[in-house]
């Protein structure tokens, strides 16, 4: 490793240790490295963050994002805990069944975490606790189940991935991360059905079938969102960033005109909010562009490449070592940056171990879910807390049985590559 990469990472570490936002980290450490590289750094700071944020398909992003805050103030959360409710509140902690799969539904159809934490938190948490819910249990319930959405379609950082990559499809990543985001969804309803026995939770009143099919057909046209979608980019109708944008009318419909739940003189905050929320992403995407490539240039992925390759000639073991990497790294980075920084990295080792870089890209998704929920910089634990109106030093306890649970799913991710492929190779993406 060079003396220029070390004394990036140093830098980065320092900035972040001293709370400085990362996208300023990332871009000052930058500078440095190529100030010491012997490049001009404020034209090659400037030219690669340029070219970072300079791609078609990152045009989904703020259009995800708008409809997702669209969806989020629209009535569309509410309808679909109304349908969870109905089919999951009759069994013994059922609240936390229902707060589990709206958090699913919620979070693939907006596409965000951040979303689902404080859309369904607002709701579920002050219902929990009215119910004799442990306030602390009901966040952590919140908190895990949100990140689910990340992998369940459409997902911005499924975007951001395949854009880093630069050979993925976005339509192959959407259709990937169906079965293993169910597949955590389902191991966290395990956890919250051994703690609501071990705790005898009570159930709640059964649903009837004419209650269920009214909920269902409340909720039928938020659902649908994922049929149009996913479905016209299979087809072949529009692209993913055309589906973004046709994601934002069939949102504003709703919100605006069906369900009338979001005003007008509304919008030029809601605008502004997704603006915002997009200047951000968008800096960290520009910023971690420009450390990608003085990282690429040092030949820093064939070094590390070179270095795990060296330590076994085993996939499960160097696979193993990558997942613990990358969770160290969850824990103080957040997702967009690291997904940015550490593909170009570990993708070129996955690769000389044959997996497929879709496969791959679902595994590192799975596994930086995880540091969305941990501390320090753990975004969606932060979001419960606020919602829940307690502290990370209380719910971390409940955590626990939760992390164990995500941290067996990220192993039958990476371990079972049908989980991921199977739907990508049965449409032949």
């Amino acid at each position: 490793m060079s003396a220029v990469i070390v004394i990036l990472v140093i830098v980065f570490v320092t900035l972040l240790v001293m709370n400085v936002p990362i996208a300023v980290a990332i871009a000052v450490s930058t500078f440095l490295a190529m100030l010491l590289e012997g490049y001009n750094p404020n034209l090659m700071v400037a030219s690669k963050m340029a070219n970072g944020i300079d791609s078609f398909a990152l045009l989904a992003i703020p259009f995800f994002i708008l409809s997702g805050i669209l969806m989020g103030r629209g009535g569309m959360a509410r309808r679909l805990m109304d349908l969870a409710s109905a089919l999951m509140g009759r069994f013994p902690g059922g609240l936390a069944y229902v707060n589990t799969l709206t958090c699913m539904l919620f979070g693939s159809i907006s596409g965000s975490a951040a979303a689902a934490v404080t859309s369904i938190g607002g709701f579920m948490l002050p219902e929990m606790k009215r119910k004799g819910y442990n306030n602390e249990f009901s966040v952590a319930v919140t908190t895990t189940a949100a990140t689910t959405g990340l992998l369940i379609p459409p997902s911005n950082i499924m975007i951001v991935y395949a854009v880093a990559s630069g050979t993925v499809s976005i339509a192959a990543m959407f259709l990937a991360g169906i079965l293993p985001g169910i597949l955590v969804g389902l191991l966290l309803m395990t956890v919250c059905g051994v703690i609501a026995k071990r705790s005898n939770l009570g159930a709640g009143e059964r649903s009837s079938l004419s209650q269920i099919v009214t909920a269902f057909r409340r909720a039928f046209l938020s659902l649908l969102l994922l049929v149009i979608v996913i479905g016209g980019i299979l087809k072949g109708v529009f692209t993913a960033t055309e589906a973004s944008a046709i994601a934002v009318a069939y949102a504003f419909l709703l919100s605006v005109v069906f369900y009338r739940e979001v005003k007008l003189r509304e919008l030029p905050d809601i605008l502004l909010q997704a603006g915002v929320t997009t200047s951000v992403i968008m800096l960290l995407i520009g910023a971690s562009s420009g450390m990608s490539w003085i990282m690429t240039i040092s030949n820093i992925p064939q070094s590390v490449s070179a270095f795990l390759l060296n330590l076994s000639d085993s996939p499960l073991v160097i696979m193993l070592l990558i997942n613990l990497l990358l969770l160290f790294v969850g824990t103080f980075m957040d997702m967009t940056p690291a997904v940015l920084i550490f593909t170009p990295i570990f993708l070129p080792v996955a690769n000389n171990l044959g997996i497929d870089p879709v496969h791959f890209g679902i595994i590192m998704i799975a596994n930086l879910c995880i540091g969305l929920c941990t501390p320090p910089v753990g975004t969606c634990l932060f979001l419960g807390c606020g919602v829940g109106k307690t502290s990370i030093a209380r719910v971390t306890p409940y955590m626990i049985p939760f992390f164990l649970a995500m941290f067996v799913g990220l192993m039958a991710i990476t371990y079972l590559e049908n989980l991921s492929l199977w739907l990508p190779r049965l449409l032949d993406l």
